[in-house]
């Protein structure tokens, strides 16, 4: 894939392929039918970046906005008990709840983050957001050790959910259900020998994980806890993960999404202009498809919504030109967080 015709962005081809995803889910994503939200996500984010959100009409883009909306747990009407809240995942699991069961009605931190980024894309103004219900929410999910559980129901609780967790408090501008300093504290234990940071104290150190650490001390303001030794050490290791593109641990292939997860965590450290920026815009571009669009995880493997967006993010961490510009802490574009920044300015002036 050398030729040149592949090194050039297929935008119209990669904005049809988001817009399948927002129509039609395909039955090879028929197991990820739980998580409709972050499939949506994906598409709109990516639409976004692509500078394509206009792809979307008014009617559509209003029927994305209200369910969306549908998937938002409210608190118990008897109790009042705002612990569940928060937004699902997908209407498939949004039935008619008894007594019994209401408790597997509850919401989920991954499609809380991605379910209100979609809300912010589309130019939402979050007034049918419970902010104080989803709060309450979070606080509820947060562990003794310091990081999150993703959804009361039962489900693990590592470092993905301290990052959803504290996206969510920052985009809802309020911290009240988020113990900062000992979502920190399970970050600087999570800092393994080899100075990455893992799901875990004690495991191993992954790009994934790493980047949702540093994007949540860099949104609580706690990025000055890292030691100098520290930050040298986690630029070394993240620098380290390029091969041509970037893996997400030693010893393992290249994938695409870690243009992202490992270029955002050295984009925080203001370092990733110590990266190779066109070896990993050469990998990149060996696992699109310039027919179908979309881009792959490796080349000439099977496209998918989630390696397409990443791609398109870790693209435009470097200035990829066509790209709109991303925030790398909450991944969604400028354009979408200056919205969120109105927002809490008028917020703040109705308080």
């Amino acid at each position: 894939m050398n030729n040149e015709e592949y090194n050039i962005l297929a935008q119209r081809q990669h904005s049809k392929y988001f817009m399948r995803f927002l129509n039609v889910l395909p039955s090879s994503l028929s197991s990820h039918d739980t998580t409709r939200v972050t499939i949506a996500y994906f598409s709109v984010s990516g639409l976004d970046v692509l500078g394509s959100l206009s792809s979307i009409s008014i009617e559509l883009r209003n029927r994305i906005i209200d369910w969306i909306y549908r998937l938002q747990v409210q608190p118990d009407k008897e109790t009042g008990d705002m612990s569940a809240c928060g937004f699902q995942g997908s209407s498939t699991v949004n039935i008619d709840f008894n007594a019994d069961n209401k408790l597997y009605r509850c919401g989920h931190l991954a499609m809380t983050y991605t379910g209100l980024c979609i809300l912010l894309t589309l130019g939402d103004d979050l007034s049918r957001v419970n902010r104080k219900a989803i709060i309450e929410g979070v606080k509820a999910l947060q562990t003794e050790e310091g990081n999150f559980s993703a959804t009361l129901s039962g489900c693990e609780s590592d470092m993905r959910f301290v990052y959803c967790a504290a996206c969510i408090s920052y985009m809802l501008n309020d911290w009240s259900g988020f113990n900062i300093k000992r979502a920190t504290d399970y970050i600087m234990k999570s800092i393994a020998y080899d100075y990455g940071i893992a799901q875990f104290p004690e495991l191993e150190s992954h790009g994934g994980t790493t980047f949702c650490a540093l994007a949540t001390l860099s949104l609580t303001n706690q990025l000055d806890q890292l030691t100098e030794e520290q930050i040298e050490g986690l630029k070394r290791w993240l620098l380290l993960r390029q091969i041509d593109g970037f893996q997400g641990r030693p010893n393992k292939p290249v994938d695409t999404c870690y243009s992202f997860w490992v270029g955002a965590s050295l984009k925080i450290l203001n370092s990733l202009q110590l990266s190779n920026y066109a070896s990993n815009r050469s990998y990149v571009y060996e696992t699109q498809d310039i027919v179908v669009g979309g881009f792959s995880k490796w080349p000439d493997t099977c496209t998918d919504p989630m390696h397409t967006y990443l791609g398109l993010a870790g693209l435009s961490l470097i200035g990829e030109s066509g790209l709109l510009e991303i925030v790398p802490t909450l991944n969604i574009t400028k354009r979408a967080h200056d919205h969120l920044k109105s927002l809490h300015e008028q917020w703040a002036n109705e308080s």
